[in-house]
């Protein structure tokens, strides 16, 4: 059984979070984006347990995995995943003497190393992997060079790439060749164009509870990631984090890490990152990775308006999901002919986008990057 898994997202208790995000609202989203899975997020926070508990089945058959991130001491966040809510109240109790905030922020500081938090998470029945993994600011990979810098000896059951890489940035890495991967959303608000954004697909094994989707991930049953081309990613590339303007490595180097245009730091992109890790040798044998663009990005480039919040993006977004039922299928099997139908001009991004034909204007330094295609689509109606 194949089940669409986004495992890291937020609550209304985390910083930059969209205040509105409630058990209802995210999971009317993920409805509207086709998940069969969702992570609570931010499970060790008493209010955000209390108001899943509380929330009555609503009969979508959406499985929800109770689900957390923490960042350590030296500011690596870890991505956590539990069978039950229970877990992590005993887990926030046992990280509470180590953490001014694990009581009230969504995603708390916790003052212990890396392999100190995995164990912790491990003695509950826990899985437990590095967050975003190459980011250059909270992640594995800004602080360490290999696992057994952050975690010691603790093992990890999952890596999460992050929006600003692939499989192929983790793929070339030796130290990964055991690890799966996860792709997630990281969403901040209870959208469809945040929510799903990046997913997994997993293989349940016919087992399509809570149970059956942690032991996928913990057994490596992945049978796709699913995400954005990565430079899309706000730190994909090498840049200054003011003024945005791409460097090389070299040329970062030679400057001191600082622009010249505004004397800020320059940060190393995940590109590069990635590809200081990676051996020589051949790529590991990974599962398939498919690239997709939100379907309100999508449309909102079509119909050349600011935003996919707008009302004419949004009627067009939901008369495309009346008629196919939910953004993935739009994205991914619907036919072409059949969404030209409905939107010429978006049944022609949607072919551009399944075959390549695209060009990407990648970010970096905080800043998303964007694309365009390679041909002009068909007009507006």
């Amino acid at each position: 059984m194949l089940l669409d898994a986004d495992l890291h997202i937020h609550s209304p208790y985390s910083m930059a979070t969209s205040p509105s995000m409630t058990p209802e609202s995210l999971l009317a989203a993920a409805r509207m984006k086709g998940l069969d899975v969702l992570g609570s997020g931010d499970a060790l926070h008493p209010a955000w347990r209390a108001a899943w508990r509380d929330h009555p089945e609503d009969g979508s058959g959406i499985v929800v995995i109770p689900t957390a991130e923490v960042e350590d001491r030296h500011r690596v966040h870890h991505l956590i995943l539990a069978e039950s809510f229970d877990q992590f109240a005993e887990l926030a109790e046992v990280f509470a003497p180590h953490s001014r905030n694990v009581a009230t922020a969504g995603r708390p500081h916790v003052d212990l190393e890396g392999d100190a938090i995995a164990s912790a998470v491990h003695d509950v029945g826990g899985l437990i992997g590095p967050a975003h993994a190459f980011t250059p600011w909270t992640s594995l990979y800004a602080r360490f060079d290999t696992l057994a810098g952050c975690y010691g000896s603790e093992r990890i059951d999952f890596l999460e790439l992050g929006l600003s890489a692939d499989t192929s940035y983790g793929a070339g890495i030796p130290d990964l060749a055991d690890v799966p991967f996860i792709s997630s959303s990281d969403a901040h608000s209870a959208t469809a164009v945040r929510l799903g954004r990046e997913f997994t697909r997993l293989d349940a094994a016919g087992a399509p509870g809570v149970r059956g989707v942690l032991d996928a991930v913990a057994g490596a049953r992945i049978a796709m990631n699913v995400g954005f081309f990565p430079e899309e990613g706000k730190y994909n590339r090498t840049a200054c984090i003011r003024c945005y303007r791409h460097y090389s490595c070299e040329e970062a180097e030679a400057l001191g890490w600082r622009c010249p245009e505004d004397g800020k730091q320059i940060k190393k992109g995940v590109a590069d990152r990635a590809a200081e890790l990676a051996a020589a040798a051949p790529l590991q044998c990974r599962p398939p990775y498919l690239h997709i663009i939100p379907l309100g990005e999508i449309i909102a480039r079509v119909l050349g308006t600011a935003s996919p919040a707008t009302r004419r993006c949004g009627a067009l977004y939901e008369e495309l999901l009346a008629t196919f039922g939910d953004e993935i299928t739009i994205l991914t099997t619907a036919p072409t002919r059949d969404i030209r139908a409905i939107h010429p001009g978006v049944g022609d991004a949607i072919e551009a986008l399944r075959i390549g034909r695209i060009t990407l204007h990648p970010g970096g330094g905080g800043r998303y990057g964007s694309f365009s295609f390679d041909e002009p689509v068909a007009g507006n109606r």
